[in-house]
């Protein structure tokens, strides 16, 4: 049997060390939970997107009594940008959370695997990374390119 090792780069920052395009992009994520829809989980999920032409597209989850009926703050976004702007490359996309008691959540949160498909699927369309900003109040996780968070992606059938 053989191992391998897999390695992510992450960096870490606060919001304000990131650019201003960067930070900007994480307020709307941020705002963007209050248009969540979360009568279920009472976890509030927003997120803002950067297309390669400039505009910006923000997303918020939407939950369902059937789960599988909701949507992800990440694909909302996502998938809105696809039908606005079918040729434009998604070059950035911040990803912000509220728990239930309203307060933003202290670490960052992570896409779950679904979303993380479909990032992986968006960037292979477009030949091109997505830089992805997790916010948390303790920091910003800065990630060039869902890869970093999912190695292992499912590219070709």
């Amino acid at each position: 049997m053989k191992e391998i090792t897999l390695e992510s780069k992450i960096r870490v920052c606060q919001k304000d060390e990131l650019p201003d395009d960067e930070r900007n992009l994480v307020e709307l994520a941020i705002e963007a939970t209050a248009n969540s829809y979360a009568p279920h989980s009472h976890f509030h999920v927003g997120a803002a997107l950067l297309l390669a032409n400039g505009k910006i597209v923000k997303g918020c989850n939407q939950e369902n009594a059937v789960l599988p009926a909701g949507v992800c703050a990440e694909r909302s976004a996502i998938f809105s940008a696809g039908a606005q702007y079918p040729d434009q490359a998604v070059t950035k996309l911040a990803i912000a959370a509220r728990a239930g008691d309203g307060k933003l959540t202290e670490l960052p949160v992570s896409p779950c695997g679904i979303c993380r498909q479909v990032m992986v699927e968006t960037e292979t369309r477009f030949q091109q990374p997505m830089r992805i900003l997790l916010y948390g109040e303790t920091g910003v996780y800065v990630i060039d390119g869902i890869k970093e968070l999912m190695p292992l992606a499912f590219t070709e059938f």
